[in-house]
This record gives structure tokens, sequence and C-alpha cells, in this order.
């Protein structure tokens, strides 16, 4: 009665309190309490308590619900009859509401059933045991219909605590109740006021989706009931449901497919192509308009590969969806976009015609097809591009109509790509066109109707990898409107972007340098007017230098000045540092296509106003550079690292990083305490040494020696990610064995000192993480230097202090490093260290297969299973029989209460088979079961986490 009373009081609290503080310990309270085993009966007592109010009503029928979910265990056996004879009580007491309050009850009821084998039931299990009720006591049907709609729901609840096994019982036990179920459901249609209950429950057994023919569907009453119901004055959502779940049926796998089904297929086709008509009734309610239309939209996705075969019949389906994607509502319209997208896929795919035989035949099929569909693809383009035009109020937009307009853009980018794969792009540009040039009068009537032409041009954007390089009808025209639009902000940040996406054709115009240098005039004028034109400008360059580098390198000089305008501050465009960076990446490119001897000058000259404002700040010496905010540096820095990335002339990139070693080690130096520095130069260093390679000479000796000094004082993480990058340049390289030696020992003894713990790994996941990307980076390229070294052994413990670390790329990381351990075989000369890695890994093996299942069984998230699950059976198949011996040992350890011998033995053939070779993929069932029955629920997975104690293990010392 106390704890009764302190419910009360805390819900009072949570409800009504004035004071949020008091709110937040009132929800703390409770929600510890519904964790207790005492929750049990103080809710259910509430519940059978007349005086207790909605909020305790809805508050004890939650914590019951998922007291039956997720605690089931907690109860004695002898306890499930008490405990259904209440829930009975209480969907009797609650039959007719509170809504909220029945439907708790009865998923609770519906769990309760999932968790207990059939016979507890009594004969035939909860079904017949609900139609019994039912007839006992028929003033009772509302409540026990909400449970019968509710129970097939379940199956695919897996916040219900059973055991997988149980799990498919209990769907194999509904499946062979579905007849039992169906005869309850037409039984209760002679209640009217019940018919909507009646179908949401229907609904709710189709999507179960077993077996029942449709032949008998086809003349089933309440198959019968829903059509007829689609004729009446308002459309329930119950009714559109249930044909929806029906047309999902139809071609459900399980359910036999279209052929078994096509009796009842041929009765639902003709009534909602019956409702037609009313998608265009501008009466009607819109949200029967919506009804209908995701009827059609149903049709269309479960039936594209009967539309594909382009039929007559198929034709007018077609003709439907074209009338639903008309539609001025853009929610109705975009319904069909699923539909589109997978007949086209089906249309130009070559592995939809191989019934058909020869080549020759699949190509005449596929042509017959394509031009079937041409026309509806045609009318699509047109349907869905003016989707994409501002609104003239645009500029008020919220922020989150802005987004929802963008999601659209892309929405209808998706649709008139899958247009241009049936229709061809050249054919679709045709289309576009028409619509660009009718918007052109729009901007000559002096209302400056922009909008119109840059909604055109958005769509032939969107389709520029569709269109022929060589196309000459429209393309000529299109650029050459391009250049007389008017410069309005947003008009001409699409002008740029589609200057940029058709950079291939610019290439292949026969016009060359001339008409290339009139669309840089105009993207020169968008990196003056605004900083999204000039955003969009940065990026068309980028893809302009890409594809036209051959006729631009010899312009190089006089594209310098645009380059030199972009990266300096104080200039006239309006270019922000970030994009800046893809005018960087512009002119490195264009620099990749010059002879070495030209190269190697241009490198200097774009390196030049990125590398001045780094010597001016270092000039003033060390107290100001350390000053300087972060920002200041990096902006440079980034633009050096884009430099090095895209410049591909290896000799020349290793001699501006020679020149340039001063200033880079001075910010080494002064600013190693940094974060954001050192990361910004290590990733300069980074594409330094990728593009140099062998050619960087001494600088790399000099480079390696800094980062392993400075990495022992300042403990930066991309001190390692750097010493990555070159671990796989130079790995392989002999005479440089003992510098990376050297590297390697210096940085992992330093990294195991600081990783001595979980809390460490918890405090430090990105030096974790660094620290085992490089170790396996070692295994791959430089077995040699790492095996054999001292530090190998200390850092497989590391490895196994850190596995169960809950930041994900640190745990996968570690996870990585030890399967690479396991499979060293396969990595280049790994073969001949197996004894070293061998005597390291088999004392420890034990404890690794116990802290793997551990991981496996709940120390881990559940989306780590796959990475656990492969090092597990890296593991296995690199040691056999001992590993096998490691993993039964572990799960042993398992209580009986958490795990059956059966999921044991099962678990263990598994782990068996991949020793044996089989594909890891058809063995994850087995895993995956252990890994589920473990985590089932909070209890359980104490209980198998206090057994295998992952993080108190004790480690085997190595001398």
């Amino acid at each position: 009665m106390e704890l009764q009373n302190s419910v009360k009081e805390a819900l009072n609290a949570l409800y009504h309190h004035p004071d949020d503080v008091f709110r937040m310990e009132a929800d703390r309270w409770l929600q510890n309490f519904q964790r207790t085993i005492d929750a049990w009966q103080v809710a259910d007592n509430l519940l059978h308590d007349a005086t207790s109010n909605l909020e305790t009503l809805i508050f004890c029928s939650q914590t019951l619900r998922s007291k039956v979910q997720r605690d089931f265990e907690e109860l004695p056996s002898e306890a499930f009859r008490p405990l259904r004879s209440s829930l009975n009580t209480l969907l009797k007491k609650f039959h007719r509401g509170p809504p909220k309050v029945r439907t708790q009850i009865s998923i609770a009821v519906a769990a309760l059933a999932v968790q207990v084998p059939p016979e507890d039931w009594g004969d035939g299990g909860i079904v017949n045991w609900l139609k019994d009720e039912m007839t006992s006591h028929p003033e009772y049907i509302p409540g026990f219909l909400e449970l019968l709609t509710v129970l097939p729901e379940e199956v695919f609840n897996y916040k219900i605590a059973a055991r997988p096994e149980r799990r498919r019982q209990f769907e194999n036990e509904l499946t062979s109740q579905i007849e039992v179920a169906l005869n309850i459901l037409t039984a209760c249609l002679k209640i009217s006021e019940l018919k909507e209950q009646v179908l949401e429950a229907f609904s709710s057994w189709i999507r179960l989706r077993h077996g029942i023919p449709g032949s008998v569907l086809a003349c089933h009453p309440l198959v019968y009931t829903a059509l007829s119901s689609l004729n009446s004055e308002t459309l329930s959502e119950a009714v559109v449901n249930v044909i929806s779940e029906l047309i999902h049926y139809t071609t459900a796998g399980n359910s036999g497919g279209i052929p078994v089904q096509m009796p009842l297929i041929q009765v639902i086709v003709p009534q909602v192509m019956s409702l037609k008509e009313q998608l265009r009734d501008s009466s009607k309610d819109e949200e029967d308009v919506k009804a209908i239309a995701r009827l059609f939209a149903d049709m269309g996705d479960s039936y594209v590969e009967l539309i594909a075969t382009g039929s007559d019949e198929s034709m007018i389906i077609v003709n439907a969806l074209l009338e639903v994607a008309s539609h001025p509502e853009y929610d109705i319209a975009s319904m069909t976009f699923n539909f589109w997208h997978n007949l086209q896929h089906i249309l130009t795919k070559r592995d939809s015609y191989t019934s058909f035989g020869n080549e020759v035949s699949i190509e005449v099929e596929r042509s017959r097809r394509l031009q079937v569909f041409h026309s509806a693809y045609e009318s699509l383009v047109s349907l869905v591009s003016f989707r994409v035009k501002y609104p003239q109020d645009y500029q008020t937009l919220s922020v989150e109509d802005l987004k929802e307009f963008k999601q659209t853009r892309y929405a209808v980018t998706d649709v008139l790509i899958d247009a241009a794969s049936v229709l061809g792009g050249d054919a679709t540009l045709r289309i576009l066109y028409v619509k660009l040039y009718e918007a052109r009068t729009c901007l000559g009537n002096g209302h400056n109707q922009w909008h119109p032409a840059e909604a055109a041009l958005f769509c032939i954007r969107a389709i520029s990898n569709y269109v022929s390089t060589v196309e000459a009808e429209v393309m000529p025209k299109i650029m050459s409107l391009l250049l007389e639009l008017p410069h309005e902000p947003q008009l001409l940040q699409t002008v740029c972007l589609t200057i940029g996406a058709y950079s291939k054709w610019l290439d292949a115009s026969s016009d060359g340098f001339p008409l290339l240098s009139s669309v840089i005039k105009v993207l020169l004028s968008g990196m003056s007017k605004s900083e999204d034109s000039a955003a969009a400008a940065a990026v068309a360059f980028r893809h302009i230098c890409d594809d036209c580098r051959r006729k631009l390198c010899g312009y190089f000089d006089e594209l310098f000045s645009i380059y030199h305008s972009a990266v300096i501050e104080g200039g006239s465009f309006k270019v922000s540092a970030e994009d800046s960076l893809h005018m960087v990446e512009a002119f490195s490119m264009v620099i990749t296509e010059l002879p070495a001897d030209q190269a190697k000058q241009a490198l200097e000259k774009l390196c030049l106003p990125v590398v001045t404002p780094l010597q001016e700040i270092i000039s003033h010496g060390p107290e100001v550079l350390e000053k300087k905010p972060a920002r200041e540096l990096t902006v440079h820095i980034d633009r050096l690292a884009y430099i090095f990335r895209y410049v591909n002339h290896p000799e020349a990139v290793a001699d501006a990083i020679q020149r340039l070693w001063p200033i880079l080690k001075a910010i080494f130096d002064i600013r190693a305490w940094d974060m954001q520095t050192m990361e910004s130069l290590c990733r300069a260093c980074k594409y330094a040494v990728r593009t140099s390679g062998r050619f960087m000479g001494i600088t790399i000796g000099d480079m390696l020696e800094e980062i392993q000094g400075l990495f022992q004082q300042h403990h930066q993480p991309c001190f390692l990610y750097l010493s990555s990058e070159v671990i796989k340049i130079f790995g392989s390289d002999p005479s440089c064995a003992y510098y990376l030696k050297i590297l390697i020992e210096t940085l992992f003894k330093c990294t195991t000192c600081l990783l001595t713990n979980i809390k460490d790994f918890t405090v430090r996941p990105d030096i974790a993480d660094d620290c085992f990307l490089l170790a396996s980076r070692c295994i791959r390229y430089c077995p040699q230097v790492f095996i054999p070294s001292t530090v190998f052994p200390s850092l497989v413990d590391c490895s196994m202090i850190g596995i169960t670390v809950q930041h994900r790329e640190a745990s996968n990381s570690i996870l990585t490093f030890l399967s690479d351990v396991f499979d060293l075989a396969k990595s280049t000369m790994g073969e001949q260290y197996l004894t070293i890695r061998d005597s390291v890994i088999i004392p420890r093996g034990v404890t690794i297969t116990r802290i793997l299942v551990a991981s496996l069984t709940g120390a881990l998230p559940s989306s780590r299973l796959e990475t656990v699950t492969y090092a597990l059976v890296a593991l296995t198949r690199a040691y056999g029989a001992s590993a096998l011996e490691w993993a039964r040992g572990s799960v042993s350890l398992i209580p009986s209460t958490a795990v059956t011998e059966v999921e044991r033995i099962n678990f263990c053939q598994a782990l068996a088979d991949a020793a044996s070779g089989i594909d890891v993929n058809s063995l994850m069932a087995p895993i995956e079961e252990l890994s589920d029955v473990c985590r089932r629920n909070r209890t359980v997975q104490e209980i198998v986490q206090g057994a295998l104690r992952p993080l108190e293990l004790n480690l085997v010392t190595v001398s």
C-alpha cells in the first residue's frame, strides 16, 4: 500500500507539479520503480482499483505491458495462471476504454502468449482460448477484438524477451490458427458498429502472409466487406489498410505468389481501378484522395513485374498512376515515385529478359517494352519537372519548409534519372529544353520571373550523366542561353552548377577554348555575386578543370589570376575558405596535365599565395605562432593538403615538401599541443607522402623523427594516422626497415602506456582507434618488422583490455586488428611469422575467446555483431580444435537459466563448421541466436556478463 501511494504521488508530481526539478525527479523515480519486481503487484493492484485516475491507469498498464514483455522470467512458473486471469479481468474491465489502457492490456496478453507454450492456454492455444472467451462473454467482444488485432503484430515485436525458437513456434502457432481467427472476425461482422475494428484485425492477420489461397480469399466475406466499402461516401482507414495488405499479400513469397493468388488479384484490381475518376474529383476529401492514391501506388509497387510486360491491361494501371503523379499535391503525386523507379529497373536491366533466350530475342523484347512505356515516361518528365520550381515567397520560408523543398528536389531528380534511363538522356533533354525555352519568355516580360527558368535548368542538370557528350541538337542552344540569362543569385547558382555538370560535354565540344572561355566568365560572375553562387561556381570550376584539363593547361598563366583571387583574403570573390578548396583542387588537376618541368614551376606558383601567409605568421616569432587561432593556420594548411593530393607529379610534390619542410616543422614544433592544427598538418603530410612515395628522400626521415618525438609529449592521435600512411607506402622497402622499427616501437610503447584499462580507452577512443588502425597496417605491409618486435605481445594485451570499449570506431579497429592477427597467413610474408604469432596468441587464447563471446552476448551493442563474429571465426579458423575448446569453455560458464544446452551446442557447431571452411554467412543464424538469447532482457544480460566478466579477467603475462 505504501508503494502504491508513492506511485500515485510521483505521478501527481510528474503531471502537475510546477517545478521542473520535481517533475524530473518523479520521472526518474517512476522509471526505477518499473524495473523492480514489486512493480508487478503494484501495477496490477492499481489497475483493479476503482479509485485510480486516468494517469495512474495509463502508467500502470504500460508498466504491466513492459514487465510481461521484458521481465516475465522474474516470475515463478506457477504465476502464469493468476497473471493470465488478472489480465483477462482487466481486458473485460476496460473493454470500452480508455483506449490507451485497453491497448496496453491487450499487448500484455499477447506478449504473455509469445512467452509461454500453447498448451498453457489449453487446447488450441490462445486463439481457441480467445474464441471460447468471446463465445462465453459476448458483451466484452470489443476488448477481445483488440487482443485479436495485436496478436499477429506481436510475432514481429522483438521487445518481447522470448527465445528465437519460441518466437518461431508462436508464428507457426498463429499461422495454423488463421482460419479460426478469420471465422471469429466473420462472425463479428454481424455487429455493424464493430465493422471498422473487425477490418483492422483482418488486415493485421493478413500481414502474417501465410498460405491462404487466392481462390479462398477472393470469395471470403471479410474481403467482400472491404471491397464493397470502397464505394462508400468516405473511405475508412481500416478499409484501405485491408485492401493495401491484400495487394501486398498477393505477391508475398510465402503466400504462393502471383500464380496462386491470381483469383484474388482479379477481384481486387477492377475494384480499385473503379476509383480512378475520384482522383480528379475536386469535391472529394483530400484524405480520401490520398487513400485512393495509396491503393494505386500499392498496386504499382506489387504488380510492377506484371506491368513491365507492357500488356494492354497493365497500361491501364500505368495511366492511372500517371493520373496520381499529376495530382497537384506533392504528397499524393510522390506515392508513385517508387513504382517508376522499379519499373525503370526492370525495363533497362538485362537480367529481366534472360527467359527470352538468345541475345537477338532479348534485344527485340527490350526494345518493344521500352517503346511501349516511352510515352508514359515522356509524360512523367513533364508532370514532375514543375515541382522543383522555387515558390515566389521562398525567401520567407522556414528552415523546415526549405528542407522539405530540397527533399522534393532530390526526389524529382531521381525520377528524372529513371526517365532518362528509359527514354535516353538526349530525348529527355529535348523535353526539358522546351521547358527552358518557354521559361525564357517569362524573363523578357518585365516581371523578372526567373523561377521557371531555374526549375528547367535544375532538371537539365539532374540528367547530365545521361546526355551524350556528342549531343549537338539542343546542348549548343542551352549553352548559348546560359550566357544570356540574368544574374539573379538563385538562377546564377543553378547556371553555374549546370555548367559544371556538363563539363564532359564542354570538353568534347568542337568549339574548343572560346566556349570554355565564355562559360568561365559566367562562373566568375557567380564568384562575385553571392556566397551561394560562389560556392556553385567553385564546384563547377573543379569539374571543368578535371574534364577539360588538356584544353586548359595551355592557359595556366591566364587562369592563375582567378585562383589567386579565390585564395587571398579581401579579394573581389565571395568564395568561402571551404569552397576555395574546390579551386585549389581544380588548378592542381590542370597542373597534373603539364609536362614535368612546367609542372614544377606551376606548383611553386600555386603554393606561393598559400605559403606566404604562413611565412608571415612564423616570421613574427614563436609567441605569435603559438597564440594564433587554429583557423588562421588551418585554412592555408588545408589548401596545401589539396595541392599535395591532386597535383599528380610525384617528383614535383616531393621537391615542394622538401622546400616547405622548415615551415611545416616550425608549426609542428610550436603547435604540437593544438589538435586542430596538428590534424590539418598531418593530413597535408599524409597526401604529400601518398603522392610523392619513394621520391620523398630525406624529408620522410625528418618527418618520422618529428612525429615520434612529438607523440611521446603530446599524444596527438593524428601522428598515429600519419604513420599509417608511411607504413602503407614504405612498409615493404627493406632499406626503411630500421627506421620503421624504431617508429612503431616508439609509438606503440607510448600508446600501450596510455591505454592500461577500459576507462583509458573510453576517455581516449581516438588514440585507441588510430593505434590499432596503424597496427593493422603494420600486419598487412610490414609483418617482418612488426610481428618479431617487442611491442607485438603488449599490443595484443592492450587490445584485450579495449575490445569492449563502447566507442564504435575504436572497438571496430581493435577487433579488425585481432582478426588481422588471426588471418596473418593471408598477408604478404605473414606465413613465415606464424610461430611467433602463435607463441603470443595461444597462451592468451582462453581469455581472448571469452572476451569475444562476452562481446557477442552483450558486452558490445548488437550492431557490432558482424565484426565480433568475424574475429571469433578468424580465431577458430586459425586455431581449429584448440579454439573450439576455448569457445566451449566460455559458453559453458553461462548459466542454464540464460542459455539452454541446445543453444550452446548449436553455437559451437557453427564455429566448428566455420573452422572447416564453410562460408560464415550461412552460419550466422546460431551465432545471432546465442546473441539474442543472452540479450533478451536486462536481467539475463547481467547474468551472462556476470558469468563471463570480460573486464575482470587476469591477463597472461608473457616473459
